[in-house]
């Protein structure tokens, strides 16, 4: 198969990308390059594809020449975006519109134009949910997103649904529940956390601690991008990716203290606006459809991610 990947910088863009290359696949990946966070590590995320049957075109989604970044495409992950529910407020929504909503217009009116196209896998977020009306939650709940990032991505999200509705777009959205494990982006809880315990820095909590987090190990959210273009689902198809490991952020500290053997400072602050305090998916219907389960606890994932930070973050 030949797929294009965007957001191939990413965290989750460059998992996929080096999973598809060791299966064979032909994958062409498409980034902006973006300042959100450290371009280095970007550029090591780069770095870590193997070159062979990978081509990369730095560009913005909304100016590439989409047409011919999508010639014998069969399998579309659009996995960019502007991410962040903190920065989302405020001035910087345009940033929002601009890189999760018109962005995901215009690929899907090329996807709409390429033949060859199989698929067109949707990264969307738990984020949409907002305060949800029940735990697990299921897709068909109501979304009531607390964050203009949350509506950005709902936006999108429907989008994918009305191309799919009204032009036969083979779109599916997967619902990524907090993604971490090596390689997470640097604004990221576990990778601050992480970050702080190797060099001795004090870890900020903002809130209590006490929210709920459904955390998903990024193998396991790669491998549900993988099943969701293989394996066929109705156009317009949503489905949760949840790791089904709801722990509050104070719990995931003691697993961290026992897996790090290290002093864990921490303070905290006041909480931030549009930080929902509970979240936790239902994976029936994506076990059901696509015979996808997570296969990583908790305690693994974070176990490998702080072997990355460790060579990652310790002072030389």
């Amino acid at each position: 198969m030949k797929a294009l990947i965007t957001g191939v910088a990413g965290f989750v863009g460059h998992t996929l990308a080096r999973r598809l290359l060791s299966e064979g696949h032909e994958v062409v990946g498409i980034d902006a390059i973006t300042d959100y966070y450290d371009v280095s590590i970007k550029r090591a995320n780069l770095a870590s594809i193997p070159a062979d049957g990978f081509r990369f075109v730095e560009a913005d989604l909304n100016d590439a020449d989409l047409g011919s970044l999508l010639d014998g495409v069969q399998w579309i992950f659009h996995q960019a975006g502007q991410p962040g529910v903190r920065k989302s407020w405020g001035s910087d929504f345009g940033i929002y519109t601009l890189a999760n909503i018109n962005a995901t217009q215009r690929l899907l009116e090329a996807a709409r134009n390429t033949p060859s196209l199989e698929r067109f896998v949707y990264a969307s977020s738990s984020s949409v949910y907002g305060n949800a009306e029940r735990y697990p939650t299921e897709e068909t709940d109501r979304p009531q997103p607390m964050s203009p990032y949350g509506v950005s991505k709902l936006a999108a999200e429907h989008l994918c649904t009305l191309y799919a509705e009204n032009f036969g777009v083979p779109t599916v959205s997967l619902r990524y529940f907090t993604v971490y494990g090596p390689g997470q982006r640097t604004d990221m809880a576990f990778t601050r956390f992480l970050r702080a315990i190797v060099t001795g820095d004090k870890i900020t909590i903002y809130g209590t601690g006490e929210q709920i987090r459904d955390f998903t190990f990024v193998h396991d959210v790669v491998d549900a991008n993988v099943r969701a273009a293989a394996i066929d689902s109705t156009p317009g198809s949503v489905f949760n990716v949840a790791g089904g490991t709801s722990i509050s952020v104070n719990g995931v500290l003691d697993i961290l203290r026992e897996i790090c053997a290290e002093p864990v400072n921490v303070e905290y602050r006041e909480p931030v606006a549009g930080d929902v305090f509970r979240t936790g998916g239902s994976t029936d219907r994506i076990t059901e459809t696509l015979r996808w389960a997570p296969q990583f606890t908790l305690e693994e994932g974070l176990r490998a991610q702080y072997e990355w930070a460790r060579k990652t973050f310790a002072p030389a």
